[in-house]
């Protein structure tokens, strides 16, 4: 081993490259420079300060963190930020368009539809994306899309 070799070897161990990718979120152009082991769910937090994703039990199986990716429902928790490069991304921050809500947005907040209201955002993404499918969806479609979202409240 040559000098300072160890040292080099070190540093490159506790300081990981950072990866830097191109994507749209809320409709906007974002780069992003983040540690490559990173969930899509910790860089719109961590990287991008959007906080209305929320991490949930991040094994899949609650539907705080859905997002959309390219208009289609995804568990952020599970998807690496590094798949996300040249994709359109929306958080629940996206779904109003200027000043006043989506409709979904404005049809829970009238009908109490959040108790905590911590897993929200991902039911809401998942109805928007179910809409932008099946615009007149029977309950059963609406119950068979919802499957994969939470509710700790209400169960």
């Amino acid at each position: 081993m040559k000098p300072g070799e160890a040292n080099n070897r070190k540093k490159r161990a506790t300081k990981p490259e950072k990866a830097h990718i191109q994507l749209r979120v809320n409709g906007e152009p974002v780069e992003v420079a983040f540690a490559p082991h990173k969930t899509l769910l910790e860089v719109l937090r961590e990287d991008l300060a959007l906080t209305g994703t929320k991490h949930g039990c991040e094994l899949g199986e609650c539907g705080c963190c859905a997002v959309l990716v390219d208009g289609k429902p995804v568990l952020s928790c599970l998807y690496l930020g590094l798949a996300a490069e040249g994709h359109e991304v929306t958080t629940v921050e996206g779904m109003a368009r200027g000043p006043a809500l989506h409709p979904l947005q404005d049809a829970f907040a009238e009908l109490g539809a959040a108790q905590c209201g911590y897993c929200t955002p991902g039911i809401l993404l998942t109805a928007m994306a179910l809409l932008g499918k099946v615009p007149r969806p029977t309950r059963e479609k609406i119950q068979q899309a919802l499957a994969g979202n939470l509710c700790r409240c209400t169960g």
